[in-house]
C-alpha cells in the first residue's frame, strides 16, 4: 500500500510538472507568434510605418548628436595645447643651483606634466620685444625680473589644478604664483551646461516619442475594436488583448532607434572629412568619434523601452474601456 501511494504521488507530481512545462512552453510560443505577427502587420503598411520610424528617429537623434558632440569636445580638451598653466616667480635671492634642484624636484612629481624654465635674461628680452620700451629698458643697470617656472599640470580638472596651485605657491623658494585657470573653468561650465541641456532635451523628446507611439497604438486599437470585443466575448483577458499592441510599440521603438542610429552615422560621415581638414590646419590628427558598440546598444535598448512604455500606457488605458455590450 505504501509503495502504491508513493508511486501515485510521484506520478501526480510528474504530471503537474509536465502541465507546468506545457503551459510555460505555450506561453512562450504565444509570445513568439504575437511578436512575429505584429512585425508582419507593420510591414503590410511600410510607407506609413516608415514615416513613424523617421519621426521617432529624428527625435532621438537630436540628443544623441549632442551627446556625441560633448564627447568629442571633451576629447579635444584633453589634447588641447591651451592647457592650464601655473607660473611660479622665484625669489630673486635664490641661487642658480637651488633653482635647478627645485626644477628637478617638480619634474619628478606625478601631478606635473612638464616644467618650463624662463631665465631672468630671457624674460627681460621677451618683455623688451613685446612692450615696445626696448630703448628705455636697455638703460637699466639691474634686471628687475625674476626667474619663472611655467608648470603644466598632469590633470586638467579645475579642482586638481587649484589644489596643485595652492601647494606650489606655498613653497619657500616661490615669491609669487599665478594660475591661468579661467579658460578651464569656462570650458567645464560650458560642458556642464551642455550636459544639462542634453538631458533636458532628451527628456522632452522622450515624452514626445511616448505621445507619438501612444497615439499610434490608440489608432491601432480603434481599428481593431470589433476584434477586441470578440476576443473578450470568448474569455480573453485585458493582458491577452494588450499583448500584440505591446509588441507593436516595441517594434516602433526599436525601428525608431535604428533610424536614429542611421541619421547620426550619416551626419558623422558627412562631417568627418571637413572636421579632419580643419584639424589638419592646426597640425592635429583629431577625428570625429561616433557611437561605439555599447552606445549603439544603449540607444536601441532605450528606444525599444520607450516604445514598449508608450504602447503599455496607451493600450492599458484604451483596452480597459472596450467591453462587450
Amino acid at each position: 500500500m505504501k509503495k502504491s501511494a508513493t508511486k501515485t504521488r510521484d506520478q501526480g507530481a510528474s504530471q503537474q510538472k509536465t502541465r507546468s512545462n506545457d503551459r510555460f512552453k505555450s506561453y512562450l510560443d504565444n509570445h513568439k507568434r504575437v511578436a512575429r505577427e505584429s512585425w508582419l502587420r507593420l510591414l503590410r503598411n511600410p510607407i506609413s510605418n516608415l514615416m513613424t520610424w523617421l519621426v521617432i528617429g529624428i527625435a532621438l537623434s537630436l540628443p544623441g548628436g549632442l551627446y556625441i558632440a560633448l564627447g568629442n569636445l571633451e576629447s579635444i580638451s584633453e589634447h588641447w595645447d591651451g592647457d592650464a598653466r601655473i607660473s611660479l616667480f622665484a625669489q630673486q635671492s635664490i641661487a642658480e643651483e637651488d633653482l635647478r634642484k627645485l626644477i628637478k624636484k617638480l619634474q619628478l612629481r606625478s601631478d606635473v606634466a612638464s616644467v618650463s624654465y624662463i631665465s631672468p635674461t630671457e624674460a627681460l628680452n621677451n618683455f623688451q620685444r613685446q612692450s615696445g620700451f626696448g630703448n628705455v629698458l636697455e638703460n637699466l643697470t639691474n634686471n628687475p625680473l625674476p626667474a619663472v617656472l611655467v608648470i603644466s599640470p598632469q590633470i586638467q580638472r579645475g579642482e586638481a589644478v587649484e589644489a596643485l596651485f595652492n601647494e606650489l605657491k606655498a613653497m619657500p623658494q616661490i615669491d609669487q604664483a599665478i594660475l591661468d585657470l579661467e579658460w578651464v573653468q569656462r570650458l567645464h561650465k560650458i560642458m556642464k551646461l551642455g550636459q544639462r541641456f542634453t538631458i533636458t532635451l532628451a527628456f522632452l523628446l522622450s515624452v514626445g516619442v511616448l505621445l507619438v507611439i501612444g497615439n499610434t497604438i490608440r489608432l491601432a486599437i480603434e481599428n481593431r475594436r470589433d476584434e477586441i470585443i470578440i476576443v473578450k466575448l470568448v474569455g480573453g483577458t485585458n493582458a491577452f488583448v494588450r499583448r500584440p499592441f505591446l509588441y507593436t510599440g516595441l517594434w516602433y521603438g526599436f525601428g525608431g532607434g535604428v533610424m536614429a542610429w542611421l541619421i547620426i552615422m550619416f551626419a558623422l560621415q558627412a562631417l568627418s572629412k571637413p572636421v579632419a581638414e580643419l584639424a589638419g590646419l592646426y597640425q592635429s590628427q583629431f577625428q570625429l568619434q561616433g557611437l561605439g558598440i555599447a552606445d549603439s546598444l544603449l540607444l536601441w535598448f532605450a528606444s525599444s523601452l520607450l516604445g514598449l512604455t508608450g504602447a503599455w500606457l496607451a493600450a492599458s488605458h484604451h483596452i480597459a474601456k472596450i467591453e462587450p455590450r
